[in-house]
C-alpha cells in the first residue's frame, strides 16, 4: 500500500466533510474491493474515510419497498426473513455473493457505489427500478450506472440506503466463475407493474445495463419461451480468458431463460 491517511467518522454530517474537502479522499465501506486495490498500489488515496462508524445499517418493508441501509451486509440481506418474503429473489442474490467472509463483511451500499462489471446487486438494482438514497438526493436505478466503476454519485456524496420495490415475481441466476464467484453472465428479471424488466451483469462492457428486447417479449408473455428465439449482440459485450464476447452473448440467453423459469 502506499500511505495514506485514516479518518472514521462518527456522524454521516463529518465523513461528507471529510470526502468533499479533499478531492483525493476516498470512502471505505466494507472494503472487500478497496482493500486489495490499495494492497496492489492500484489506487492512491490521501485519506481513507472509514464509513463504519455510521450506523446506516438494517431493513424494513412498508408500503410495498424493501428499504435496506447502506451498511448492511450482504450476509445480513441474505439471512433477511423480510426480504426472503418480500423479495426472495434479492435475498438469495445475496447468498451467492462471494464466500462466507466476504458476505459477512461487504456492504450493499459499497458494492453499488463501486459498480464492478461483474458484481450482483446492480443488477437487481436496475431490474427492479430501485431508488438509491444518498445523502443530499434520490437517484433512480436507471439514472444511477453511468459505464464501469462509474456512477452518478458525485464527489463527497455517500449512499445511505437502498429502496427496492416489491415485483410480482422475480429471480436471479448467474454464471459464475468458480474462483472469485463473480458474474461471467448474470441475469436479473423481474416482473414489476409496469411491465418486465430484465439487467445483465458480468458481460457488458459498460457494465451492467437493461436487455430491452427481451423486455419487450417477457411483457406480453413472462415465459421463458418468450425469449428463446432471443440474440444478443456480442459487439459491445466483455471478451477475457473466462469468456468471449462471443459465449457471453450466448449465456446471456440461457441464463435470462433459467432466471425466468425460476421465476415462475
Amino acid at each position: 500500500m502506499y500511505d495514506f491517511a485514516y479518518q472514521k467518522p462518527g456522524s454521516l454530517a463529518d465523513a461528507v466533510k471529510a470526502l468533499g474537502a479533499d478531492g483525493d479522499a476516498k470512502a471505505l465501506a466494507g472494503g472487500m474491493t478497496y482493500i486489495p486495490v490499495l494492497k496492489q498500489r492500484l489506487a492512491k488515496p490521501s485519506t481513507v474515510v472509514d464509513l463504519s462508524g455510521l450506523g446506516m445499517k438494517g431493513i424494513s418493508v412498508a408500503g410495498g419497498v424493501v428499504k435496506i441501509g447502506a451498511m448492511t451486509t450482504h450476509m445480513t440481506v441474505a439471512n433477511s426473513a423480510e426480504v426472503k418474503s418480500a423479495i426472495p429473489a434479492l435475498a438469495a442474490l445475496a447468498g451467492m455473493i462471494g464466500d462466507d467472509a466476504v458476505r459477512h463483511r461487504g456492504t450493499i451500499g459499497g458494492s453499488i457505489a463501486n459498480n464492478d462489471p461483474a458484481a450482483d446487486y446492480p443488477a437487481a438494482a436496475l431490474a427492479l427500478g430501485a431508488t438509491i438514497v444518498t445523502d443530499r438526493r434520490s437517484i433512480k436505478a436507471d439514472d444511477f450506472f453511468t459505464g464501469m466503476f462509474s456512477t452518478a454519485l458525485e464527489q463527497g456524496e455517500i449512499i445511505t440506503a437502498v429502496e427496492f420495490p416489491v415485483p410480482a415475481k422475480a429471480a436471479y441466476e448467474k454464471f459464475r466463475n468458480p474462483a472469485s464467484r463473480y458474474a461471467i453472465v448474470g441475469v436479473f428479471v423481474a416482473r414489476t407493474a409496469g411491465g418486465a424488466r430484465v439487467a445483465v451483469t458480468g458481460a457488458g462492457q459498460g457494465g451492467v445495463f437493461r436487455h430491452a428486447e427481451m423486455e419487450k417479449a417477457l411483457t406480453g408473455n413472462f415465459s421463458a419461451a418468450a425469449i428463446k428465439g432471443i440474440k444478443t449482440p456480442p459487439n459491445d459485450l466483455n471478451g477475457d480468458i473466462h469468456a468471449s464476447s462471443e459465449y457471453r452473448a450466448h449465456l446471456v440467453g440461457v441464463i435470462a431463460g433459467r432466471a425466468v423459469a425460476k421465476a415462475g
